[in-house]
């Protein structure tokens, strides 16, 4: 697979997941905000792992919210099977991605240091 179609192939993919989670996924733990950062597609077209960014109140409702994602990712695989046409649908792993968290952590300690 040439690396363009590889990049392509990603995005797609996570353009469909981000449109799952937000309007077909109707699970009453999914109280969070779900952000899909990314998604890096293996090469043979067998996995798919998908890294989220979860935005709740608190863990718990942080905790909820990821299980309930995974408990869906095969009613994900079947969607992206449906809407992409690839040779293997992939199955879908999901991981937390906790970048933004972490940049918005830094910059609230930025602002702490401009501050005095």
């Amino acid at each position: 697979m040439a690396n363009y179609r590889g990049g392509r192939i990603n995005e797609e993919v996570r353009r469909e997941i981000s449109v799952i989670i937000r309007d077909e996924i109707k699970d009453p733990r999914m109280k969070a905000m779900v952000s899909v950062t990314s998604v890096k597609v293996s090469k043979d077209l067998r996995y798919a792992k998908v890294f989220v960014s979860i935005f709740g109140k608190d863990e718990e409702e942080k905790n909820e919210t990821f299980a309930a994602l995974k408990s869906a990712s095969g009613y994900i695989r079947r969607e992206i099977g449906q809407r992409i046409n690839l040779r293997n649908t992939p199955q879908i792993l999901f991981e937390l991605d906790d970048s933004i968290t972490y940049s918005m952590k830094i910059e609230e300690l930025i602002d702490k240091v401009k501050d005095k």
